[in-house]
């Protein structure tokens, strides 16, 4: 795996002070989190990591097992947990604030937990953060944005009126106001990042492109939805973890930061590339009914990021880095198998 670091700053100037040394980083056991854990032991090995992470479907404490004892702690807990936040916050430098229920699908068929985790867990650890001085950095999503339409050309930036479309990025979209609000209330140290979709080594199967990959290999045929021509903006998990650690460090406090990396592709185009790399015929797939509200196209322009922090993406090429992906899933099984049979129950239940 390329584990090149970008971290060259242009700008220091009210930026986020020194590199922590200790740094609790929630929902650690999630897709992005755990891959960010991962990126920061291997890149930055002095930094002490405390997981915290509920171990909900979506959290597999196997992603960072190997590096339990060496630098990284787990504790299982939730974020709304008062008492545990005042136990566990004092004597960390920062905050990354991973942690959300993050399925759209899931969203839609059951808001509450969204509004749980997404809106009151990030009201506890603002809390907790602002009572202990820690610094925090907040994870988010392009979703917030709501989404454009496919002959746009424009891209998201900083300045783009929020329109989020789902329950699922609505609760991000608040809990982003209640980072932005603890900042210019409280003065907390804060610092937001609104990504595109990420994909990558340990991402849940009920993900689009684990999804995939794993249908093919157990035999099923991939299922698309609607006419397939929904945009995401694809970038590899890593360049996200690193872009994170770049903001973190060298980030100017108050300020968000959009996190993409050109790759933008139809969902048609990329079930043909994975069906492709895994060598079947580019139509061996079956459509299935459309998401409700399902967002058109998200398309990032991270122009500040890039200017403002010099952090550069390394995965510029998607073909690649989603080969890599499909033989980390192919080599993997013990991973994904156990949840594997579980997610497509809940799907056939849609009619997805």
């Amino acid at each position: 795996m390329d584990l090149t670091h970008h971290n060259s700053s242009l700008y220091h100037i009210a930026s986020a002070s020194k590199t922590p040394e200790r740094i609790l980083v929630t929902g650690g056991c999630g897709f992005a989190g755990a891959n960010f854990v991962r990126y920061v032991h291997a890149m930055h090995p002095e930094v002490n990591i405390t997981v915290l992470d509920l171990l909900t479907p979506a959290g597999n404490l196997e992603s960072i097992k190997s590096l339990l004892g060496d630098g990284v702690e787990f504790v299982h807990g939730d974020i709304r947990d008062e008492a545990l936040l005042d136990h566990l916050v004092p004597g960390h430098d920062a905050i990354v604030h991973y942690a959300a229920e993050s399925h759209n699908d899931n969203s839609i068929a059951n808001p509450e937990p969204f509004v749980k985790t997404n809106v009151e867990g990030t009201f506890r650890l603002l809390e907790a953060a602002r009572k202990y001085d820690v610094r925090f950095h907040h994870i988010s999503t392009d979703e917030v944005y709501g989404d454009l339409a496919l002959d746009d050309p424009a891209k998201f930036t900083e300045e783009t009126p929020y329109h989020p479309s789902s329950p699922y990025s609505s609760t991000k979209a608040s809990s982003d106001m209640l980072v932005r609000a603890w900042h210019r209330t409280y003065g907390l140290r804060t610092t937001i990042s609104n990504c595109s979709n990420n994909y990558g080594p340990y991402q849940h199967v009920e993900k689009f492109i684990p999804r995939q990959i794993t249908n093919i290999i157990e035999g099923i045929r991939p299922k698309l939805y609607g006419d397939g021509l929904n945009v995401r903006d694809w970038i590899h998990t890593e360049d996200h973890s690193s872009a994170v650690w770049t903001i973190l460090t060298t980030g100017r406090l108050g300020e968000t930061y959009l996190i993409g990396a050109n790759g933008e592709r139809n969902n048609l185009t990329v079930l043909r590339d994975i069906l492709r790399v895994m060598g079947q015929p580019e139509d061996a797939f079956d459509w299935v009914k459309d998401r409700p509200g399902h967002d058109r196209r998200y398309a990032i322009d991270s122009t500040k990021l890039q200017t403002e922090l010099g952090w550069r993406p390394t995965h510029t090429d998607f073909e690649s880095g989603l080969r890599q992906t499909v033989q980390w899933y192919i080599d993997n099984p013990q991973w994904w198998r156990p949840m594997k049979h579980d997610t497509e129950l809940v799907y056939s239940r849609r009619g997805q």
